[in-house]
């Protein structure tokens, strides 16, 4: 009897205290997922506060048996995907592709690439992997709503690039500028047939001329803006098409950069198993 009181009564002490330092430990993680909602927004959240997160912080705000992983997270992550590159948000090509029989998604520009898997990783590089990673967390979550978005989502045509926008804009200061310097050269024309005729005592009013070149001034600065946001218009402009083509919208080629996808992989695999194989039976007639 002596022996077995302590045993139980130690026994009864370890029991009572797992419960405590479960109970402890729930309450510390429930307090710091409240501080991360109130200090992130989960609404707009973005690459910037991704890199904000502590490891910490990341495994508060999101509860791992909750998560959203297979066919279902791809398909939340493309509509997701489709909707940023439609509001060009996300300035990226989006494919699926299959590798040893897994359906994977793969977003590219010609500054990067993200490899979205069913599990949830994501592999890649540039700035497409910046973008992409905050959406497969947000899709990976049950509570966020993906928005809707069109089935057919592309880049578009170097061909359909417009050369600039705000055409109305422009005509209006060009009609505003040549105002101005008719007004300068009008106010010339009175001056030179009035004022310009010099009083008995010797004056002539040089106000009028000040006036009108001002005027003229003025003018001819609002044709420079116009001048300037036309060719800043066409600079953009070829800018996105250089970009669309490395992209490979026009041409259908993928950067090089981006390591082999699907079929392309396959290929290669294969032909490094047959080139392994040669070397092994050359070595073997030797």
């Amino acid at each position: 009897m002596a022996d077995s009181s302590p045993s139980s009564t130690d026994g009864t002490a370890e029991t009572a205290a797992t419960p405590d330092d479960t109970t402890a430990e729930a309450d510390a993680v429930e307090a710091l997922r409240s501080e991360v909602e109130e200090k992130y927004d989960f609404e707009n959240f973005g690459p910037s506060d991704m890199a904000r997160m502590s490891a910490e912080e990341w495994e508060a705000a999101f509860d791992p048996d909750s998560w959203i992983v297979g066919p279902e997270l791809l398909d939340r992550v493309e509509q997701d995907l489709k909707g940023r590159i439609q509001s060009r948000e996300v300035f990226a090509v989006l494919e699926r592709f299959e590798e040893n029989g897994e359906t994977r998604l793969v977003a590219y520009s010609d500054e990067g690439y993200a490899i979205v898997s069913q599990d949830g990783s994501v592999e890649g590089q540039g700035t497409v992997l910046r973008d992409v990673k905050p959406t497969v967390a947000l899709c990976s979550m049950d509570t966020y709503e993906v928005p809707d978005a069109p089935d057919d989502v592309s880049l578009p045509s170097p061909a359909d690039v417009p050369e600039g926008t705000g055409q109305l804009g422009n005509n209006l200061l060009q009609i505003i500028a040549f105002a101005q310097i008719l007004a300068g050269v009008g106010l010339v024309g009175i001056w030179l047939f009035t004022d310009a005729i010099p009083t008995p005592g010797g004056y002539v009013d040089l106000v009028a001329p000040m006036i009108a070149l001002i005027f003229v001034g003025i003018g001819l600065f609002l044709f420079m803006v116009v001048a300037n946001a036309r060719l800043s218009d066409r600079f953009r402009a070829e800018e996105f098409r250089d970009r669309l083509r490395a992209t490979g919208v026009e041409d259908g080629d993928r950067p090089d950069f981006l390591p082999p996808l699907g079929d392309e992989a396959e290929a290669l695999e294969a032909e490094g198993e047959g080139a392994a194989k040669a070397a092994d039976s050359s070595t073997d007639r030797v």
